[in-house]
């Protein structure tokens, strides 16, 4: 038993956890059709087990079942309900389109009720059953009320709530301003635009995976492999000094990691040329700044020559399509700057101290 504990805290570390879910993210929509009738259901028992068995080990209980914790863990099961869910009636809508079958909102729609007294009495039915839920809730987990707020006493490890514990974890591969305002910005900016960029007319009113793949797979992306990922990583991997843990560790407060992150400026210039740092910014960052321009203006272009990209391009129209595409190319920038600090501990692609600029 120590041996799998042993192990499942290594793989539970990001670099590995990470990749992990982007490799089952991609055979599951690989395998949707499976997936959704058995895959899903086994999903469901393994996650359900590992909690279970899980909770006999005084460190990973000690971590899970704090009150503060608890809504984390009902929003796994509900994220993967939902996912299922939305893919399993996707599939059947499409199964149905192509036989030429009616979907299934349209033939819930044939099967109308007035709204009173059917839906009122439903939902006073369901506000019933949540409040005695909550009342329940709230005896059996105590609040987690401290002492009043100190100056000189900072809680370790101090966490913001859980819904803001992405943009928390965000802090550790970007500079605050990114983390904090450029990139929590542009989540808002991209979900305003969405309206506006996508010109994709089908999947109005009925679920669809066939009709709508690209604009489906990216939301899943972004929503589950990142934002829920982040989530549950500040949650449950982030003890003491934001050090990580694995789940069935001892959240050790005098646990030491060193960490040596260097600057692409210095990869490149200290160790592949062998030389010292430019003093002038722009020189020091030229190869970084080089990169960002190819990443944001080249590689945009160049996409759009590309066969898959080209008929987004057609389709889109040139302002719509680089909108799409640059909002897309900043969300993936995080997964890249992840993957860089856990391969190269690469802190910064660009760092002008001079300007407090760092990217």
């Amino acid at each position: 038993m120590e041996a799998i504990k042993s192990f499942i805290n290594t793989i539970s570390y990001p670099q590995f956890s990470f990749t992990l879910s982007v490799v089952l993210f991609v055979a599951a929509l690989k395998t949707k059709k499976l997936w959704t009738r058995t895959g899903g259901w086994i999903m469901l028992v393994l996650v359900t087990l590992f909690f279970a068995v899980g909770s006999l080990d005084e460190n990973f209980r000690s971590v899970v079942a704090k009150p503060d914790n608890v809504p984390i863990v009902m929003m796994i099961y509900l994220a993967g309900f939902f996912w299922w869910l939305s893919m399993y009636k996707a599939i059947k809508n499409d199964e149905a389109t192509e036989s030429g079958a009616p979907t299934f909102e349209k033939s819930e729609s044939e099967d109308k009720v007035f709204t009173w007294p059917d839906l009122v009495f439903s939902e006073l039915i369901c506000m019933v059953v949540l409040t005695a839920g909550l009342v329940v809730w709230s005896i059996l987990l105590k609040a987690p009320l401290e002492e009043p707020a100190n100056l000189s006493v900072a809680p370790n490890p101090s966490k913001a709530p859980w819904y803001f514990l992405g943009l928390q974890e965000m802090l550790v591969y970007f500079d605050p301003w990114m983390a904090g305002v450029v990139l929590p910005g542009l989540i808002v900016v991209g979900l305003m635009a969405i309206p506006y960029i996508d010109t994709n007319p089908k999947g109005n009113g009925y679920y669809t995976f066939k009709e709508r793949k690209t604009e489906i797979v990216l939301f899943l992306f972004g929503y589950l492999v990142l934002w829920v990922q982040m989530i549950v990583i500040g949650t449950f991997l982030r003890g003491p000094n934001w050090n990580l843990f694995g789940p069935f560790e001892f959240w050790d407060i005098n646990k030491v990691v060193p960490l040596v992150n260097v600057d692409l400026s210095e990869i490149i210039w200290i160790k592949m040329l062998g030389v010292g740092l430019p003093s002038h910014w722009l020189l020091r960052e030229s190869f970084g700044i080089l990169l960002l321009i190819g990443y944001f203006i080249v590689l945009p272009v160049a996409m759009a020559k590309m066969k898959y990209f080209k008929r987004f391009y057609d389709q889109m129209g040139s302002a719509r399509y680089y909108t799409g595409v640059l909002l897309f190319l900043t969300m993936m920038l995080l997964p890249i700057k992840m993957f860089a600090r856990w391969m190269f501990n690469l802190k910064y692609i660009v760092h002008i101290q001079e300007f407090f600029l760092n990217i």
